[in-house]
């Protein structure tokens, strides 16, 4: 266990010095990760460089809920990634749902690509929810950054209006880091 332990928090770590600099995910125990690895970790990272509005929460200990709606693509990863996680002050945790979550329930929400209607589902979100899907029609649905998979590299698209709509604040190195923003 202690080496599966060991192993994963080294792709963690190596994720996430590619992701705060900027650069792709190459090293050698990055490039043997699962593509849901790594988006699991850039979920868990996303909430480094964002800034809800305080209204996004139903209390001030409320923790920082990364939401799965429909099928989960993630398996155990998202879990190991983000058990123990703190940011700014607020545990982080995941949970899986069927249908578009009450206010102040989630703020990242995943809709993977087996999610249908996203373009009726993603407007009623309401403000303070993070939307992250996949594929390229994704941001044109009325989500916020979206993976694509680019030379067998996970990388991300943000629509930033959408995300300013929703009260939500991007930073500037997410920007950055991105692959394109609309």
């Amino acid at each position: 266990m202690e080496q599966v332990t060991r192993s994963a928090f080294r792709r963690w770590a190596c994720l996430m010095m590619g992701f705060g600099l900027g650069l792709p995910w190459s090293c050698k125990a990055a490039d043997e990760a699962t593509e849901y690895q790594v988006k699991a970790a850039f979920l868990l990272n996303f909430t480094k460089f964002i800034e809800w509005p305080a209204a996004a929460f139903a209390a001030p200990d409320s923790p920082i809920a990364i939401c799965i709606l429909g099928d989960d693509p993630f398996g155990g990863a998202l879990d190991q990634m983000v058990a123990g996680e703190v940011v700014n002050r607020r545990k982080v945790a995941a949970q899986r749902i069927k249908r578009a979550p009450p206010p102040k329930s989630c703020q990242v929400l995943f809709a993977g690509g087996s999610e249908k209607d996203l373009s009726k589902i993603l407007p009623g979100l309401g403000p303070g929810v993070l939307s992250v899907g996949e594929g390229e029609t994704f941001l044109r649905d009325g989500g916020m950054i979206a993976f694509v998979v680019e030379n067998r590299r996970v990388r991300f698209e943000i629509n930033r209006t959408a995300a300013d709509n929703a009260g939500i604040k991007l930073s500037s190195r997410l920007l950055s880091v991105a692959k394109s923003v609309e």
